[in-house]
């Protein structure tokens, strides 16, 4: 296998087959692309259901708690849980900042925890005996490496304790993304919907219900504050919530001034319309300073892809037409 790649012909077929392949495959997966947002709305209508039932359970009777949480421990999650629990997971592998991550990347409740806790926790194993099999059983026959091999398989241990880690980050920072595309948008939106004379709550729906199109993550938080609002003690924890599970300094400054508003009798229209203008600029400012990073990052991809090129076709007619003087001489 590795003579039949080590000859150019065969290595450059391989390479074009891969590049077609590729490309096909980057034509071809947005037309296979499913529109998630009714999916995702409707997980957003059931967690709002969800908040519902809980509230009214706990307001009618606390036995229904108890018959709640006996039904939970039959999940099928309830295995993960056990062994998260059995071996003290959650306080090694996990604190206080790793599960706001969690919900901040949509990761809501407590299963994607107990998840996250078994897949830190066995990927290592995993990635460690495959590294291991590989490079004590299929490698035998090459030379021997010394202690490579066991770096090799401790380098694959430890990508495998970090990666649910970086995948989690990952979708944190794309859906907070989404958030901050949207958020202007959505507080032009409130601030319509306020100045027509809709509640904060009736506001969020019908801005959740618009923005959708544009950020689901955005509507699944509007959805889900609209809910708790509508059923916590406390409106200035529904606020709260929000700012935690979005984590974001543009959503903090606007909860802050919802809830100042509540508390001391303040036009909310106003501190919208200033806020939406601000979060304007802040997206003005973000898209500018990728425009000015531009010129930087092109300068080696230039200097490596575009210049040699130039040299060639520049270069290319003087070299030839003294060569050819030479050689006639």
């Amino acid at each position: 296998m590795l003579d039949f790649i080590k000859e150019p012909a065969n290595a450059l077929a391989l390479t074009t087959a891969v590049a077609v392949f590729a490309t096909i495959l980057v034509l071809v997966m947005p037309l296979l692309a499913k529109d998630t947002l009714g999916s995702r709305m409707k997980s957003v209508a059931l967690e709002r259901d969800k908040l519902r039932a809980l509230e009214r359970a706990r307001m009618v009777n606390e036995s229904k708690d108890k018959a709640r949480k006996g039904a939970k421990k039959r999940e099928p999650g309830a295995i993960i849980k056990l062994i998260v629990d059995k071996l003290n997971l959650r306080k090694a592998l996990a604190d206080q900042k790793t599960e706001d991550e969690l919900i901040q990347a949509g990761f809501r409740g407590q299963s994607p925890l107990f998840i996250f806790l078994g897949l830190r926790f066995s990927l290592p194993f995993l990635f460690g005996g495959i590294a291991a099999f590989y490079f004590f059983f299929i490698r035998t026959a090459l030379p021997d490496d010394g202690n490579m091999p066991l770096l090799y398989c401790l380098g694959a241990a430890f990508a495998g304790f970090y990666l649910p880690l970086f995948a989690v980050r990952q979708i944190k920072g794309n859906r907070q993304l989404s958030i901050t595309k949207a958020w202007p948008d959505a507080l032009d939106l409130s601030l319509i919907c306020v100045e027509s004379g809709m509640s904060i709550e009736a506001a969020f729906r019908k801005v959740a219900s618009e923005i959708g199109a544009q950020s689901v993550a955005l509507a699944e938080e509007l959805m889900i504050t609209t809910a708790e609002l509508s059923f916590l003690p406390e409106r200035k924890m529904a606020y709260d919530n929000l700012t935690q599970r979005t984590g974001l300094e543009s959503v903090k400054n606007v909860v802050l001034s919802l809830i100042q508003s509540e508390k001391y009798g303040t036009p909310l229209s106003n501190a919208l319309r200033v806020l939406s203008q601000e979060n304007r600029d802040i997206r003005m400012n973000l898209a500018e300073k990728k425009a000015a990073s531009l010129p930087p990052k092109l300068t080696v991809p230039m200097m490596v892809c575009f210049l040699p090129a130039l040299f060639c076709v520049i270069m290319g007619p003087a070299v030839i037409r003294s060569y050819a003087t030479f050689a006639a001489q």
